[in-house]
C-alpha cells in the first residue's frame, strides 16, 4: 500500500465498500456524538468522512487533534445508513472506519477558521494567506482560473494560433498608465520597464511573419485598483493576426469567448455568435454607456425636439444652449407610489447631478411637474412617440450631451434593477464599434 494514500478524498464510492484504503489530508471538521467521533478529511479534491468509536485504538489520537492538522488515515470503506447519506457530497454514501492514524503535522490554534465562509479582516487573511487559500471559495476560484486559462489556450490553438512568450524586462512603452521600473545592475543609473502590455513585441512578430500569435499575457501598470482589476498587475488574453479584417478578428474570438462562458457559466445562457455590433454613437444614445448591459431591455430615447421652445422652461433653456434631453422608460412604474419617482430624483442628486425629471402615468393620466408644465397636448404626443402604456413612467435626463448620456445610462441601470427587469442567468455580449478618433475637451 502507498505510504500516504491509495485514493484522494473525493474518489471513494459505494462500489469501494469493504476495501482497505489510505487517505491523507487536513482535518476539516470534527463532531463528537457521544462516544462516536466523526472527522471530515479534506484534500484538494474533496471531503471524506472518517469515523471512530470510543473503543477504537485511534479514537483518542483523533480526539486530540486540532482542526487543520495533517493526517494519514488507514481504514475500511463502509456504507452509511440511508438516513445519514449526504447527497451534497460526492463521497456522501460512504465513510472510512479508521484503524490507523499517522499525524504528519500538528496544527496550533487557528487565527482564522478554514471551514465556513465567515468574513475576516483583510490584514489577517493576507498575513495567514496559506490558511485563507484553504477556504473553499478561494480554492475553487483559483482552480476555476486555471481551468479557464486552459480552455482559452485550447480554443486558440484549435484555431491555428501559436503561443509565444514575450519579454518582461523591456524598454518603456506607455499604455496610459505609469510604468513599473527595475534598476539595471550592469548599467548603473538606467532602468528596465515592466510591460504594460506586449504591444510592441506582438507587432514585431506580425512584421516578422508569425501570422497568428496569442499569449496569456501579464501586464504591469502602476495604477490604482479597479473594480475588475487587481492593482499593479493583471493577465489578459492577448492575440494578433496578419492579413485580416475587423470582421475576421471578431469571428475568431467570438467562439472562444462564448465557448468559455458556456463551459464555466454554470448553465447560464450566452449570446450566440455573431455578437451584435453596436456603433459607439448608438451605444451612448440608447444605453448611455460604451459597455452596455444588454440584459436590461430598456432603451433610452432622444426627446430633445419635444422640449425645444416648449412650456417646460428649464429643459427648453438647456436645449436652446445646445443641450439634449434623454428619456428613460419605466414600464409599469405608474403602479408605484409617487415616492418611487421622488426617490429616483433624490438618487440622481446624490450621484452629483442636478436631478431627474419624470412623468408618472396612472390609468392613462399623466402626472408630475414636467407633464403640468409641458401641457396636455404636448405631453400626449411625447408619450405616444415613446410608446408608453397607461401605467408606465418615464424619467428625463437633460444637459450637455455627455452629461445627459451619463445620467441616462446610470438611471437606465437603476430603473432596470428596481423594477426587476434584468434578465436572469445570462451573459449578453456585443461589440461596440466605430469609436471616435478624438474626444472633445472643454
Amino acid at each position: 500500500m502507498h505510504a500516504y494514500r491509495t485514493h484522494n478524498c473525493s474518489a471513494l464510492r459505494r462500489a469501494n465498500v469493504g476495501e482497505k484504503v489510505r487517505l491523507s489530508g487536513w482535518v476539516h471538521r470534527k463532531r463528537d456524538h457521544g462516544g462516536l467521533l466523526f472527522v471530515d478529511l479534506r484534500d484538494h479534491y474533496g471531503l471524506t468522512q472518517i469515523v471512530a468509536d470510543s473503543d477504537s485504538a485511534v479514537f483518542e489520537k483523533l480526539d486530540q487533534l486540532r482542526l487543520e492538522s495533517v493526517i494519514t488515515v488507514t481504514g475500511e470503506v463502509v456504507e452509511r445508513a440511508p438516513e445519514v447519506v449526504n447527497p451534497n457530497l460526492a463521497t456522501g454514501e460512504i465513510e472510512i472506519r479508521a484503524s490507523e492514524v499517522d499525524v504528519q503535522s500538528f496544527a496550533q490554534e487557528l487565527p482564522l477558521p478554514v471551514a465556513g465562509e465567515a468574513d475576516y479582516p483583510e490584514d489577517i487573511r493576507l498575513r495567514y494567506r496559506y490558511l485563507d487559500l484553504r477556504r473553499d471559495r478561494l480554492h475553487r476560484n483559483i482552480v476555476l482560473r486555471s481551468n479557464v486559462i486552459a480552455s482559452l489556450r485550447r480554443r486558440m490553438i484549435e484555431q491555428g494560433f501559436n503561443e509565444y512568450q514575450t519579454p518582461i524586462l523591456t524598454a518603456s512603452s506607455p499604455e496610459g498608465a505609469r510604468d513599473y521600473l527595475v534598476p539595471s545592475r550592469v548599467h548603473p543609473g538606467k532602468f528596465y520597464a515592466l510591460p504594460q502590455a506586449p504591444q510592441m513585441f506582438k507587432q514585431l512578430m506580425m512584421v516578422a511573419g508569425f501570422d497568428r500569435y496569442f499569449q496569456i499575457a501579464p501586464c504591469f501598470r502602476d495604477e490604482d485598483a479597479r473594480a475588475d482589476r487587481s492593482p499593479g498587475e493583471f493577465y489578459q488574453l492577448d492575440f494578433e493576426m496578419s492579413f485580416v479584417t475587423q470582421e475576421d478578428v471578431f469571428a475568431t474570438i467570438e467562439p472562444v469567448l462564448a465557448g468559455v462562458f458556456q463551459e464555466f457559466g454554470g448553465g447560464k445562457t450566452v449570446t450566440p455568435a455573431p455578437f451584435p455590433r453596436i456603433a459607439y454613437r448608438d451605444a451612448m444614445l440608447y444605453y448611455g454607456s460604451d459597455k452596455p448591459d444588454l440584459r436590461n431591455p430598456l432603451k433610452i430615447s432622444d426627446v430633445t425636439e419635444h422640449f425645444r421652445d416648449s412650456g417646460f422652461g428649464l429643459f427648453a433653456g438647456m436645449v436652446a444652449k445646445g443641450g439634449v434631453v434623454r428619456a428613460i422608460p419605466a414600464p409599469e412604474a405608474g403602479k408605484n407610489s409617487r415616492k418611487f419617482f421622488d426617490d429616483m430624483n433624490n438618487w440622481a442628486r446624490e450621484e452629483g447631478f442636478a436631478g431627474l425629471g419624470y412623468i408618472n402615468i396612472k390609468n392613462g393620466e399623466a402626472g408630475g411637474p414636467i407633464a403640468r408644465n409641458l401641457g396636455e397636448e404636448a405631453t400626449q404626443k411625447l408619450l405616444a412617440d415613446l410608446g408608453l402604456g397607461e401605467n408606465d413612467g418615464v424619467f428625463f435626463a437633460a444637459g450637455k450631451e455627455g452629461e445627459a448620456a451619463r445620467l441616462a445610462g446610470l438611471a437606465r441601470n437603476r430603473v432596470g434593477e428596481l423594477l426587476d427587469l434584468i434578465e436572469k442567468d445570462s451573459f449578453r455580449f456585443c461589440w461596440v464599434v466605430d469609436f471616435p478618433m478624438f474626444e472633445y475637451d472643454e
